[in-house]
């Protein structure tokens, strides 16, 4: 389980760039902060630091107690995959998602080499699932929860690929194709389930 930030760590994230969320600190504040996954290094020169969608978030929202309200244990912002277990949105949630989309697309333009924002970047690369979720969130889809129909997104066998279920296959593909995905619509051969499998476009 990773530990929250300390106080000095935290007086760096909210110290970073409004504009560009470029972070200054020692390199071990910095080094802490990209493994609590609140920081990246830039892959060109100067190797400069900057937040992440969670960094973001965590520099945006007002200090409140830790209460449990989502499944990942360090309380940052978490996309929602949809199922049975899901947790019931908050009243503040649109905001959480709309922030996290910005900041998502703030990470695409400092790490893909062209700065574009129109398809996935590296991070997404590496968390499929929660990438492919969020992006169905931010353009309003709901999740499935408590028996409620929605979308699921879930992990496949296939490298780089998501697969996504739901009632609303054409519309979760076209929003999914929008945010730089490329979709196509198959059945499990055992269950004749239809679904969604996407993967982050290269090019």
């Amino acid at each position: 389980m990773a530990r929250p930030p300390t106080a000095a760590q935290r007086r760096v994230v909210e110290g970073a760039d409004p504009g560009t969320g470029r972070l200054r600190g020692t390199d071990a504040q910095l080094a802490a902060l990209v493994r609590l996954g609140l920081a990246f290094r830039h892959p060109r020169p100067p190797h400069d630091h900057f937040l992440t969608p969670a960094g973001h978030r965590m520099r945006e929202s007002e200090p409140e107690p830790a209460v449990p309200t989502a499944p990942e244990p360090t309380g940052v912002f978490a996309a929602r995959v949809g199922g049975a277990e899901e947790i019931p949105p908050g009243p503040t949630r649109t905001r959480e998602v709309r922030d996290a989309w910005q900041g998502l697309l703030e990470l695409r333009r400092m790490t893909n080499p062209d700065s574009a924002t129109d398809r996935p970047c590296g991070w997404e690369r590496t968390h499929l699932v929660r990438a492919a979720a969020l992006a169905l969130e931010a353009a309003g889809h709901r999740p499935e929860h408590a028996g409620a129909p929605g979308y699921r997104v879930r992990a496949t066998p296939q490298p780089e690929a998501v697969a996504v279920y739901g009632p609303a296959l054409q519309p979760y593909a076209a929003t999914l194709e929008a945010a730089g995905w490329q979709c196509g619509e198959y059945t499990e051969a055992r269950t004749r389930t239809r679904h969604l499998l996407a993967s982050p476009r290269r090019v």
